[in-house]
């Protein structure tokens, strides 16, 4: 009997002794990680989160950029939802958001699943991912002028010929489908290259043994290679939600968010604000709402992959 009671004292020490070595060696690697990203902490803390601060704090205040700064609590806020305009920027998003989350996610699914079954034509991805690498200025050039312009471009080639297309660019009514237009030759493209790769992560057995039950390309599209890369999906979803909200250059090169603000969005609104009416205030309280939408969007992301939704 007392036997087996030192030799269970003994076996409750040693489990207590590992479990302690083991909680220990826990504590140390997370010292040893948080040492190995303190340096990205501080760039980050340094050149985006004191940016980060300082505009939310500028929402809060009247500032021209010249006089000092002046609090006025909730008032430039207050004002910019009173404002037609931003109503119609955030409906803009709303429907470039729409757009993009659909769209070109859907193009690029296909695409990548037809590069990965026809092997020979696994080239065209870099052909893809050109017009995404070209300049954005460039890229409105190239459909202003070739493609979008009445006389020497596409469309006025098919005017002569009794196709007439009018320049979507200089219509109330078209003017953001134009540009998202645009956007989406390059965008598309990009999420094709994505999507490309995480196919090429799944087990070749898993199709093979659906190619011989007799699986079509469609089944093994939608049952087997979209859900087995579910989380590039999600996360492309997220990132497609939060540059909607980002998106600048392309509106700006192309109608500067006309014509009569039909193409306006929040981050043309917000520019507009600053550096044309000086109220820099109201740009930052635009950007603060917009950088909440897109804070959201990542919390959201957060929360499935702790539920595992991802998965």
């Amino acid at each position: 009997m007392s036997g087996r009671l030192k030799a269970s004292t003994r076996e409750i020490t040693l489990t207590g002794t590992t479990k302690f070595h083991h909680e220990s060696g826990q504590r140390r690697s997370e010292l040893v990680g948080w040492l190995y990203i303190s340096p990205s902490l501080l760039i980050n803390s340094v050149f985006l989160l004191f940016p980060v601060v300082a505009t939310l704090l500028l929402a809060f205040t009247t500032w021209n950029g010249l006089e000092d700064p002046s609090w006025t609590g909730f008032a430039n806020f207050v004002d910019i939802f009173a404002s037609p305009a931003f109503w119609q920027a955030l409906i803009n998003n709303g429907k470039w958001t729409v757009i993009f989350l659909t769209v070109p996610i859907g193009l690029a699914l296909l695409a990548a699943a037809a590069l990965f079954r026809a092997r020979r034509l696994r080239f065209l991805q870099t052909i893809f991912l050109i017009p995404y690498i070209l300049p954005t200025v460039l890229q409105a050039r190239i459909w202003q002028g070739m493609i979008f312009n009445p006389e020497s471009g596409v469309f006025g080639w098919l005017s002569k010929h009794g196709i007439s297309i009018p320049d979507p660019l200089i219509n109330t009514d078209t003017s953001l489908y134009g540009i998202a237009l645009v956007n989406l030759w390059a965008w598309w493209g990009f999420l094709t290259v994505i999507f490309f790769a995480a196919f090429r992560q799944i087990d070749k057995e898993l199709l093979d043994a659906a190619r011989v039950e007799g699986a079509g390309f469609w089944s093994q599209l939608f049952r087997i290679q979209i859900p087995l890369i579910k989380p590039t999906v999600l996360f492309m979803l997220i990132m497609t939600f939060v540059w909607s909200f980002l998106i600048f250059d392309y509106v700006y090169v192309l109608t500067d968010g006309g014509p009569a603000g039909s193409s306006e969005v929040l981050s043309t609104l917000a520019y507009r604000y600053g550096f044309e009416r000086f109220e820099f205030g109201k740009a930052a309280a635009i950007s603060a709402f917009a950088g909440l939408l897109g804070m959201m969007a990542i919390l959201f992301y957060i929360w499935l992959q702790k539920r595992g939704v991802e998965r």
